[in-house]
């Protein structure tokens, strides 16, 4: 039995999210029937994260199990001639020791939120990225992003279906990055909570049009209370950049 490291991209738009699910279609589910249809051997796949709906991933870290011995090359061509034409793609596939986990040997994980600062609509990057006609004051979202990064309680940004034990979670980074037209928000932890990142994000929006001022978003964090949320972010300006571990050859440079 060979444990297979694969690092998946796709495009969330036609998706429930990563875990299967019995209402649509998901990625975990897209990637097990294509090794399932390969190999004749039903697997189970894991991830470093699980991805809402809608969401995109440009460097997910998943693995398999499978008892057929094959190569990278092969394994990563046939994966990907069988998942289409689902918007899913096996990037890369390694051997991996038996012990090593997707999501429990991950110590970190970075996401990248996209939003389109313009006023005409979004026809290229329609679903890839969240359109805010008004303009955004960016350094007045710097200023804000600075107040959340470090070990807080975050209940305020966590969904009420969260799972997680704790809403205790620290923040490695949050940064706000203008170019050109586009507003770009990178956000990096050992573990985020559910929406996490987009409720974050959907506050700087406010915080960049004005409508709360930079302070209001200590208010919010210290409020501890999902109600002081001003606005969840849609799922289609999110991306899962990478996952991270802890020796060099596991971590994947983007």
């Amino acid at each position: 039995m060979t444990r297979w490291k694969l690092i998946l991209e796709w495009d969330g738009g036609p998706f429930m999210g990563w875990q299967r699910q019995d209402h649509g279609p998901s990625v975990q589910a897209a990637l097990e029937r294509a090794a399932q249809a390969m190999t004749g051997e039903a697997v189970t796949a894991h991830a470093a994260g699980r991805t809402d709906a809608g969401v995109h991933a440009l460097g997910m870290a998943t693995h398999i199990d499978l008892a057929r011995e094959m190569t990278p090359h092969r394994l990563r061509e046939g994966l990907n001639a069988l998942m289409r034409p689902d918007p899913v793609a096996v990037l890369s596939a390694e051997p991996a020791p038996n012990d090593w986990h997707a999501r429990f040997s991950c110590v970190g994980r970075r996401y990248l939120y996209r939003i389109a600062n313009r006023r005409p609509p979004l026809t290229l990057e329609r679903g890839r990225a969240w359109r805010i006609p008004l303009p955004l004051d960016v350094r007045a979202m710097e200023e804000a992003a600075a107040m959340l990064v470090g070990k807080h309680d975050f209940t305020t940004f966590r969904s009420v279906h969260c799972q997680s034990e704790s809403p205790v979670k620290t923040l490695d980074r949050l940064e706000v990055q203008q170019h050109g037209e586009e507003v770009h928000i990178h956000a990096a932890a050992r573990s985020f909570l559910h929406h996490q990142v987009r409720s974050m994000v959907g506050c700087l929006a406010l915080v960049g049009q004005g409508q709360w001022g930079p302070e209001q978003m200590r208010t919010a964090l210290e409020a501890r209370d999902r109600a002081a949320l001003g606005l969840n972010a849609p799922a289609q300006g999110l991306y899962f950049v990478e996952a991270v571990y802890p020796t060099g050859g596991e971590e994947r440079s983007s």
